[in-house]
C-alpha cells in the first residue's frame, strides 16, 4: 500500500503523514486488489462492507475488529417502478461517510496516531469522530459557522471538540490544515486522504450484489468534493477490469444550482448558499480529477433548483424516506430527467439516500 502525486507520480509510504505531494499535488491511494470473488459472498455471515475485505486495504484483524461497527449493507428501497434508494441513513452514524471513516480510523490506529483533525460540512467530521472514539484517538472537527447544530452535537457526543468557523466551507478547510501544521496531528481528511474512497467504493460493490450481479442504467450521486464518486469511479473500473461488466452505467454527479462549479463550469468560486449544506463547495480539491473521471465514465453533471431539492425531500419523505437535503437533490434530478428526456423512462437507476432529515435540524 502507498500514496502516488497525481501530478509528479512521487510516491510516498502509507505510514507517509503527508497528505499532498511536495510539488503540492493531490495523492492517490494504490494497493494491489486481486479480482474479488462475489459468488463467495453467498456462504459469508459478515453483514457489513467488511465482507469484501479481501477488495479493501490490509490491516489487522484486532484493529478492524475493535474499530468496527459493522457498517454497511444499507437496504435497496423500491421509490418508483423503476428507481431505488439505497438507505445509506441506516449507517451508525445515519450517513454514508461510515464507509470511508472506518478505513481511515483503521489507518490511524495501525499508525498509532493519538490526534486527528478534519474538516467538514458535518457528516464526515461525524462519521470519523464517531471511529475515532472507537480507536480512542482524540478528534479536532472544523466546521462552517452554517453547519446545523444536530451534526456538532452529534460530532461532540462522541467527545471530539468541534470549532466552528465564521467562514466558507474552503476557507474552514484551510484553517484546518493550518491547526495540523502547528500541531503537528494527522490530517484525517476525507477529500485529501485517497483512502476514504475505498471505502466509499464498497457503495458500488453492495449494488452489484444486491441487484443480482447487474447494475443500474443510471447511477445519481450528489457531487460537493467527491468522496462518494470517487469510490463509485473506483469500483466501477474495478468491476469493468474483472469482467463483471460490459459498460459503465450513466453516472450522474448531481449539484446544486446556487453551488455548481463542476455542473456550470463557471471560472468564478462562488457558492450563493443552498440547502444543501453537504455539497455546497466552491472550489473542490480534486475538481480536475472529477471532470476526468467523469470523462473516462462518459458520465453527465446537472444541477437543480433550491425548490426542486425542497420539493424532493418532501416527495422522498411522503415514500417513508426522511432524508436531509443534499441527499434529495439526486430524487430532483431523476425526476428532472426523466420528465424531460422520454429515453430514460424505464430505465432502472439508484439514487443514494446519503443521510437522514434529522442531521439538519437547528
Amino acid at each position: 500500500m502507498y500514496y502516488r502525486c497525481i501530478e509528479c507520480d512521487k510516491t510516498y509510504p502509507i505510514e507517509s503523514r503527508n497528505y499532498r505531494c511536495e510539488c503540492q499535488g493531490l495523492l492517490a491511494f494504490h494497493h494491489k486488489t486481486n479480482r474479488f470473488d462475489f459468488s463467495s459472498l453467498r456462504q459469508c455471515p459478515d453483514w457489513s462492507l467488511w465482507r469484501y475485505r479481501s477488495a479493501l486495504p490490509v490491516f489487522d484483524e484486532h484493529i478492524i475488529d475493535s474499530v468496527s461497527m459493522h457498517e454497511g449493507c444499507t437496504a435497496m428501497i423500491r421509490l418508483e417502478d423503476h428507481l431505488y434508494g439505497k438507505a445509506e441513513y441506516l449507517m451508525p452514524t445515519l450517513s454514508f461517510k461510515d464507509r470511508g471513516a472506518v478505513l481511515l480510523a483503521c489507518l490511524m490506529k495501525s499508525l498509532s496516531v493519538s490526534l486527528c483533525i478534519v474538516d467538514s460540512s458535518g457528516n464526515a467530521g461525524t462519521a470519523i469522530a464517531a471511529y475515532c472514539a472507537r480507536a480512542d484517538i482524540a478528534c479536532s472537527v472544523y466546521v462552517p459557522e452554517s453547519t446545523s447544530s444536530a451534526k456538532t452535537l452529534q460530532a461532540e457526543s462522541y467527545g471530539a471538540t468541534v470549532h466552528r468557523i465564521g467562514a466558507t466551507r474552503v476557507e474552514t478547510a484551510v484553517r484546518a490544515q493550518e491547526a495540523v501544521k502547528i500541531s503537528r496531528a494527522f490530517y484525517a481528511s476525507h477529500v485529501y486522504n485517497p483512502i476514504f474512497f475505498e471505502g466509499t467504493k464498497t457503495y458500488l460493490y453492495e449494488i452489484f450484489e444486491q441487484m443480482d450481479y447487474r447494475l443500474p442504467d443510471m447511477l445519481f450521486v450528489p457531487v460537493g468534493n467527491g468522496t462518494l464518486l470517487f469510490g463509485i469511479a473506483i469500483a466501477l473500473q474495478e468491476l469493468f477490469a474483472w469482467r463483471l461488466i460490459e459498460k459503465f452505467p450513466l453516472v450522474v454527479g448531481v449539484q446544486a444550482s446556487q453551488c455548481a462549479p463542476l455542473a456550470l463550469r463557471s471560472a468564478e468560486e462562488v457558492c450563493l448558499g443552498t440547502v444543501a449544506e453537504g455539497i455546497a463547495i466552491a472550489k473542490p480539491p480534486r475538481e480536475k480529477e472529477m471532470i476526468q473521471l467523469m470523462g473516462m465514465l462518459h458520465g453527465i453533471f446537472v444541477h437543480v433548483s433550491e425548490e426542486q431539492i425542497v420539493q424532493a425531500q418532501h416527495q422522498l419523505g411522503l415514500k417513508g424516506c426522511y432524508v436531509e437535503p443534499t441527499s434529495a437533490v439526486c430524487y430532483a434530478a431523476y425526476r428532472t430527467l426523466i420528465e424531460t428526456h422520454p429515453d430514460f423512462n424505464g430505465l432502472t437507476a439508484v439514487v443514494p439516500l446519503c443521510s437522514t432529515g434529522l442531521k439538519t435540524l437547528h
